[in-house]
C-alpha cells in the first residue's frame, strides 16, 4: 500500500469500529475539561475520571477554584501524579481566566497556550473537543500508531501532527484523534503489538515480520 491507501484504509476502518467518539475525559464544560485535560498528563483518563468528581464538588468554574488553595487542591489531585506543578497551574490558570477573559476558557490557540499547564496537545484538545474547532492532538500513543501505520516517519510529535493533517481530510480530525486513541488501547498497545500483530498493522503491512521500531515523542 502507498501511504496515502494506508490512510484511507485507516480512516475507513476506524469509522467501522468506533462510529461513536465520546470524549474519555468526564466534563460538563470547557473549563472542566480543561483542568481534566491537565491532570491527564502521564496519568490514565480512568484516574482523571475517579479525581475530579471531588475536585469540582469543590470548584467546578474558575472563580471557585481561585478561591482555593494550591495546597487544597493538590490534596485532592495527588493520585494523578505531578500534583505539586498541576495544583499551582489550575490556581493560576483559574486566575487568569478571571482577569483575561471574564471566566470563559478562551477558543483560541494561542491564548490557550499561554495558559500555565497548557500546552499544545492540551490547547488542540479543548478547542477540538469542547468546542468543536478542527485539530489534530497527538500525544505519545497516536505518535506510536501513526509510526507503525507508516503514516509519518515519526521525528517527533510536531511532525506528526503535520503529517496526519495533511493526510486526513479537516473535517475528520477531530473524530480520528480520539478513533485512534479507542483502538490503541483495545488492540495496538504498546505491549501488546509490535507492528505484526493488531489488524491494522496487519492490513497495512502484510509481509512486516519483524517488530516495528518506533521513535519515542
Amino acid at each position: 500500500m502507498r501511504k496515502a491507501e494506508r490512510a484511507d484504509y485507516v480512516r475507513r476502518r476506524l469509522q467501522e469500529l468506533y462510529p461513536q467518539t465520546p470524549v474519555p475525559l468526564a466534563h460538563t464544560d470547557p473549563y472542566t475539561l480543561l483542568v481534566a485535560v491537565l491532570l491527564s498528563a502521564q496519568c490514565t483518563d480512568e484516574r482523571v475520571n475517579q479525581v475530579t468528581p471531588a475536585l469540582f464538588a469543590l470548584a467546578d468554574n474558575p472563580r471557585d477554584m481561585a478561591a482555593l488553595s494550591v495546597e487544597q487542591i493538590r490534596e485532592i489531585i495527588k493520585p494523578c501524579g505531578l500534583s505539586p506543578q498541576k495544583s499551582k497551574a489550575i490556581k493560576r490558570l483559574s486566575e487568569i481566566l478571571l482577569a483575561e477573559h471574564g471566566g470563559a476558557v478562551p477558543a483560541d490557540m494561542e491564548a490557550l497556550e499561554r495558559l500555565p499547564g497548557v500546552g499544545h496537545k492540551t490547547a488542540s484538545v479543548v478547542l477540538s473537543q469542547a468546542f468543536g474547532v478542527p485539530a489534530f492532538p497527538v500525544d505519545t500513543h497516536i505518535h506510536r500508531l501513526a509510526q507503525r501505520w507508516g503514516l509519518t516517519n515519526g521525528r517527533n510529535v510536531v511532525q506528526t501532527e503535520r503529517d496526519l493533517k495533511r493526510l486526513f481530510p479537516r473535517e475528520d480530525w477531530n473524530r480520528l484523534h480520539l478513533q485512534i486513541i479507542y483502538y490503541g488501547r483495545q488492540y495496538c498497545t504498546a505491549r501488546g503489538c509490535d507492528g505484526t500483530v493488531c489488524e491494522i498493522c496487519r492490513t497495512c503491512y502484510p509481509r512486516r515480520r519483524a517488530p516495528k521500531v518506533t521513535r519515542k515523542a
